[in-house]
């Protein structure tokens, strides 16, 4: 039985060890509130951040994350992409060299503009990376509704090893090479679901949706290409597919947002009453200075970090996209 730590207890990450504490793995789940671990190990559920759903009862909880992953054969990081950075490194001596680091993690660091694989290849330059992503809400995983994934690695081997200790007969995990690709896609599609929320607040219909979640793939596309990603990358699971579940579906964090933000609720205002993290607030800023960095537009990702950071109003955001100079559709 290989040992495995899970960091970060929130709805994916404790998601993600109960599904692997379910393979009869020995699984270790590090949270960071003192008072998950405990609920976690004396009740075996997460009722903060995945209420009324019964953990594997192997599954151990930790509040020492350098003692979840001592002597673990995997490692599975699904801190907020604010905290990874200072996670990993608080654990990067007790890691041993070779370890199998799969991240689960949607989004950019702010201050460096880091993809997670550059995070990992920085903190632990001996450990094996792979992102796991696609369009997989936490909910429905549990309820062993039929889910599909994406593990990517640079090295096949390593991205068959992720797919092979993930997959389970409800969860089907596929192997991939293009890392950039799958963790940007992951990371932006949170942006145009917030969009997505914002037009479902204003009470608009089916045609902006589809327009903004085509026009939101082209975006993430573009960027992609600069940054060297496969294009068929965003045709797939992590791209197309995570997409429009999160622009779509009612259990999106980001979409909530979004209808909130509509509402006339600010970030602030928005964040001090929910306790899970919706990545693409944070990432809007980013794929922004990304963007500007790569020399890419990116319209959709610009005007929400304008609703989100700069006061502009929603309404006047989807005013100001429609009034864009007229152009072609190929960008290339």
């Amino acid at each position: 039985m290989s040992a495995i730590a899970v960091l970060g207890a929130g709805s994916w990450g404790t998601t993600l060890a109960d599904l692997l504490a379910r393979k009869a793995e020995s699984v270790r789940l590090w949270a960071y509130e003192p008072e998950v671990v405990e609920a976690i190990n004396r009740t075996h559920e997460n009722p903060f951040f995945l209420p009324g759903f019964a953990l594997a009862p192997s599954l151990m909880a930790c509040a020492d994350a350098c003692e979840a992953v001592t002597g673990a054969e995997t490692i599975v990081s699904v801190s907020p992409s604010h905290a990874v950075r200072a996670v990993v490194r608080q654990v990067a001596n007790a890691v041993a060299p070779g370890t199998l680091v799969v991240s689960a993690t949607k989004g950019i660091e702010s201050e460096t503009l880091a993809l997670m694989s550059a995070i990992f290849a920085e903190c632990l330059p001996l450990a094996r990376f792979a992102a796991l992503s696609g369009p997989s809400f936490a909910l429905e995983v549990c309820q062993g509704q039929p889910t599909a994934v994406v593990a990517a690695a640079l090295d096949l081997e390593t991205s068959r090893n992720a797919q092979r200790i993930f997959a389970t007969s409800t969860f089907r995990v596929y192997s991939g090479r293009d890392v950039v690709g799958v963790e940007l896609a992951g990371a932006l599609k949170n942006v145009i679901a917030i969009a997505a929320g914002i037009l479902e607040g204003l009470g608009l219909g089916h045609n902006p949706r589809a327009a903004l979640i085509t026009r939101g793939l082209a975006e993430i596309t573009r960027l992609g290409l600069a940054m060297g990603a496969d294009p068929l990358t965003f045709a797939g699971l992590a791209g197309m597919g995570d997409l429009v579940l999160t622009t779509t579906g009612s259990l999106s964090r980001n979409r909530a947002l979004g209808i909130a933000l509509a509402g006339g609720q600010t970030l602030e205002e928005y964040r001090a009453s929910h306790r899970s993290v919706a990545e693409g607030a944070d990432t809007s800023r980013a794929g922004v200075a990304l963007g500007r960095r790569m020399g890419v537009e990116l319209p959709i990702v610009e005007k929400v970090s304008e609703v989100l950071f700069s006061g502009k109003s929603p309404r006047e955001a989807v005013t100001e996209l429609m009034g864009r100079e007229l152009k072609s559709e190929q960008w290339r």
